[in-house]
């Protein structure tokens, strides 16, 4: 599995080029994300039958970042 293309637009929001959300396109045929990691406590919010399981993440992604990339993501 490698990057293929990022997906997303780079933004101005960026702190630098270590610390900037993004979308890339996977060789598999999947997405990955770089997003702002939520805090263990904060996980407790997700909705019955969603977990974070062992080697997994939740993460924020701005919905800036997702328009940038094409995607329409729905409000609240």
């Amino acid at each position: 599995m490698r990057v293929t293309r990022r997906l997303d637009t780079p933004s101005g929001k960026c702190l630098n080029e270590h610390n900037c959300p993004a979308v890339f396109a996977l060789s598999s045929g999947d997405v990955a994300f770089i997003g702002r990691r939520v805090p263990g406590e904060e996980r407790g919010a997700l909705p019955a039958g969603a977990g974070v399981g062992d080697g997994e993440e939740f993460v924020v992604v701005p919905r800036e970042v997702l328009i940038s990339a094409g995607w329409t993501p729905p409000v609240g």
